[in-house]
């Protein structure tokens, strides 16, 4: 498939202009920092791992 006929799939809000891409040393190249995506992720994916342990109040902030 070339590049133009590739469309740009839907997005958070949050995640307008992400681009990630592997180069060819098996790098990852993206267009935000580890931290933001980290962030992003805490606040809008339930840690599965996490949700049924008693001991912690995810909600917490």
């Amino acid at each position: 498939m070339s590049d133009k006929n590739q469309k740009n799939p839907k997005t958070h809000d949050d995640l307008k202009g992400f681009d990630i891409k592997i180069n060819e040393f098996g790098e990852i190249i993206s267009s935000y920092s580890v931290d933001k995506l980290n962030g992003f992720l805490n606040e809008n994916v339930e840690d599965k791992k996490l949700k049924d342990r008693e001991d912690l109040d995810l909600n917490e902030k």
